[in-house]
């Protein structure tokens, strides 16, 4: 395999020792003609039929990508984050899942699993995200909206909703003209 080719799995799971480039734990389930790039980590999640996962990209456990969606090189999608069907994210887009983040405790030791807890954020069926987007936690994407490259997600964003800045704003919606194009 070319190093820009793309591993095509056709579901049940994959392992490192199948394919030496790509580290997926044994608890992934992977859809039906999803197309793996190298240098990828998956555990824990589920990535529906027909998405296509980049290279250099991390989606961790008890995050979920719908179907027929692409995922670009150099994004991280944590725990908590729900992408649904037919969404597009750019390259190097990195969702957040914790509000107030710190290393340690109150007493000085150092975090545990126990000692936060995980924020939801969902990316609503035919969403795109800009390459470069920051997305927080707490967030709804709506459907079809866009998310202009760069752009700070802090606040949920309206269904065919086009923002874009830092933090992300309103600037229009799509027609229905732009919809169908």
């Amino acid at each position: 395999m070319k190093t820009n080719e793309m591993k095509s799995v056709n579901g049940g799971g994959a392992s490192g020792a199948d394919h030496p480039q790509l580290s997926i734990a044994p608890d992934v389930r992977l859809g039906k003609g999803v197309k793996l790039s190298k240098f990828i980590n998956l555990y824990g999640c589920q990535i529906g039929d027909n998405t296509k996962i980049g290279a250099f990209v991390e989606i961790q456990k008890n995050a979920t990508v719908g179907k027929n969606c692409k995922i670009s090189s150099h994004t991280f999608i944590c725990e908590g984050v729900d992408i649904e069907d037919g969404v597009f994210v750019g390259h190097s887009v990195t969702f957040i899942n914790d509000i107030y983040p710190r290393a340690v405790t109150g007493d000085g030791a150092l975090q545990t699993e126990a000692d936060w807890v995980v924020e939801k954020t969902v990316v609503k069926k035919g969403a795109s995200i800009g390459s470069g987007s920051t997305i927080l936690a707490n967030v709804v994407i709506g459907e079809n909206a866009i998310i202009g490259a760069g752009s700070v997600v802090t606040k949920d964003v309206p269904a065919n909703a086009i923002v874009a800045g830092n933090p992300a704003k309103l600037f229009r919606y799509i027609t229905e003209e732009q919809r169908i194009a």
